[in-house]
């Protein structure tokens, strides 16, 4: 392997002495060579087992000469939208168009079209009609199979179809994308590709998948939610890749999509391994004159130490993405990577951040689940944490000590994220202490998502109770170390199971709090979430029973509204509100209220008048034809 990046022009594979390249990789964005970018993970893993790669980014989706830079790869064409889904990218839960794309050149817009991975797809299927295509990234991942559409507000097939594609590698690729490649290289043709873990295909003749989980047919998935509801379930209950079975979906009594079992986690060596492969760690230097990638200064002095979530909140996709089982790298890679860190020329003594997903999980929930599989039907920290649940931060905090300790470092902050009920339950406040000490700079963000339990209830997060212990512990350490550092809450509007009622129970919290956030995140249906599933049908999956969904565009302003009432441009909205909701006794002028009474021009300016303590204060009886008529009777 060259320590260079990847050829990005014909020319370049030519210097490489190469006629032609294995794979072409089609990425919706900015060619980045970091291991925070899918692309760069993919493309160097491909690079070590010996093939060739050529890197294609951003083409122009209205010209198809635009993906025959390399010509036709010898193996196949792997594509994917990007680091984010692309419709996320582009548009506000509000579905108005985004101003920035943060992984184009000079973080300009409009640079990938939308549903990425579709036009791309087709984009080839127009020069290529016979190479293979395999669809990779988050957005291909999380449309695996028939999938609620926010931004069309319908249900969408298996990208899978209308992409043109042969295959998807879903999830973390590295498994899939090797054997993929290893299978294609031997001969074997790609639509005989139906039996590798972490991959989805699609087959004619249903009798060639004999031990699979049959899912209701896509027409009757579009006839009726609760069908929808209860696959959607089935899916989430199949993510584990020790427990997982083949899911078959069909879409005509000759067209199958076949999701096999996820691929199994990566060993920490193995992990070890992704993390140590050649990346040039920054954008490639064609994109220096339109002002470079913006996305690489939030990962660029930053550490990913671990992947997957045992945390399974309801509006989060990574048990369908990176799955439930937590998988690490050893200190000793994150030690290495760290000194390259402070060896980098702008590097001015900060880590920005130690973590992953979860920053402080850094190993798995149980001691079962790596050869039994994370539980099909129960949750490691929801409703309560689980009885076999380990918690345990001293591998997290030996590895923070070690990375302070390493010269030219000030200080490591923890910016992905804690898990405060996960911290609740550790006895020893060891972790909690040191975070205060050193890994803070005068502010801490965790999610408490709301405060009202019915809403708590359907996200999959912890009573209010356990936060709001969480926040006294938190101050009281603070008090003993004399440090004044206060909590940010990420807080989220909006979501099924709110309504009018709860909105306002979390803006008097607020008002309690004395906190009024600067950013309010609206529930955003994005593939393949539970809450998503709860907004399209109106059910929680995991019960069946009815959930209360805010839909109307109006209900979402207001709701959103009332978590910044002190926002004057909200005044209107907050008063509809709390009117709707009887809520009357928050407009007033007492220390509960939200919001003041409506006053007119003129009682605005009589009240000032009063204010400052001037006579005849109050304002005079008008002068009207009526009176004076009376005057004259007189």
């Amino acid at each position: 392997m060259e320590n260079k990046f990847l050829p990005v022009t014909r020319a370049e594979m030519e210097e490489r002495g190469w006629d032609q390249v294995d794979f072409v990789y089609i990425s919706g964005d900015a060619y980045v060579d970091h291991p925070s970018f899918g692309h760069a993970i993919i493309t160097r893993l491909l690079e070590a087992h010996g093939y060739r790669v050529g890197m294609i980014s951003q083409p122009d989706w209205k010209d198809k000469e635009s993906i025959t830079v390399f010509g036709e790869p010898r193996l196949a064409f792997l594509v994917s939208a990007g680091n984010m889904d692309s419709m996320v990218n582009h548009y506000s839960v509000s579905k108005k168009r985004r101003s920035k794309d943060s992984y184009t050149p000079g973080g300009v817009m409009g640079k990938r079209p939308d549903y990425a991975c579709v036009v791309y797809g087709n984009l080839i299927r127009q020069t290529y009609k016979k190479t293979p295509v395999i669809l990779g990234g988050i957005e291909a991942s999380l449309r695996r199979l028939a999938h609620y559409d926010y931004w069309s507000d319908h249900l969408k097939r298996s990208v899978l179809l209308d992409s043109g594609a042969d295959l998807i590698s879903y999830g973390m690729g590295e498994r899939s994308i090797v054997e993929i490649a290893d299978a294609l290289q031997s001969g074997i043709r790609v639509e005989d590709l139906t039996y590798l873990d972490g991959t989805v295909c699609k087959v004619r003749d249903r009798e060639m998948v004999y031990d699979g989980v049959e899912l209701p047919a896509f027409t009757e998935l579009q006839k009726d939610k609760l069908s929808y509801a209860k696959s959607f379930y089935t899916q989430y209950c199949n993510t584990d890749p020790f427990t997982a079975k083949r899911l078959i979906e069909p879409y005509s009594d000759h067209l199958f999509v076949v999701q096999n079992p996820p691929a199994k986690p990566l060993s920490q060596t193995e992990m070890d391994d992704v993390y140590a492969l050649p990346y040039m760690r920054t954008y490639h230097p064609m994109y220096e004159k339109d002002g470079g990638i913006p996305a690489i200064s939030e990962v660029k002095f930053s550490l990913i130490s671990n992947r997957g979530c045992f945390g399974a909140c309801s509006f989060c996709a990574l048990t369908f993405h990176q799955g439930r089982i937590i998988q690490t790298r050893s200190h000793e890679s994150l030690i290495e990577e760290a000194k390259k860190l402070t060896e980098e020329p702008d590097f001015k003594g900060y880590i920005h951040d130690v973590g992953g997903p979860t920053a402080n999980f850094r190993h798995p929930a149980c001691e079962k689940q790596l050869t039994h599989g994370a539980c099909k039907h129960r949750q490691c920290l929801f409703p309560k944490p689980c009885g076999n649940l380990k918690v345990d931060h001293r591998d997290y905090l030996k590895l923070l000590r070690s990375l302070r300790e390493l010269p030219k470092v000030k200080k490591v902050f923890i910016r992905s994220g804690i898990r405060f009920d996960y911290v609740m339950a550790d006895r020893d406040d060891t972790f909690l202490r040191e975070l205060c000490q050193y890994h803070v700079s005068g502010q801490l963000k965790v999610a408490p998502e709301h405060i009202a339990d019915p809403v708590l209830q359907m996200m999959g997060k912890p009573e209010n109770a356990v936060y709001r212990a969480f926040t006294k512990k938190y101050e009281r350490i603070n008090e003993q170390i004399g440090k004044k550092q206060y909590l940010v809450p990420y807080l989220m509007s909006s979501h099924p199971g709110s309504t009018l009622k709860e909105a306002v129970a979390l803006a008097e919290y607020l008002r309690d709090l004395g906190y009024m956030p600067e950013q309010v995140q609206d529930f955003y249906p994005t593939p393949s979430t539970i809450s998503t599933c709860m907004y399209y049908t109106g059910v929680d999956p995991r019960t069946m029973k009815p959930v209360y969904v805010p839909k109307s565009p109006h209900e979402k302003a207001m709701q959103r509204a009332l978590i910044q009432y002190r926002n004057p441009k909200n005044y209107e909205l907050v008063m509809e509100a709390l009117r709707k909701t009887g809520r009357e006794d928050l407009i007033g002028f007492g220390k509960h209220c939200l919001i003041r009474p409506r006053q007119t021009k003129e009682d605005r300016y009589f009240a000032k008048k009063r204010q400052q303590g001037k006579e005849s204060a109050l304002p005079k009886k008008k002068k009207t034809i009526r009176n004076t008529h009376k005057k004259k009777k007189h």
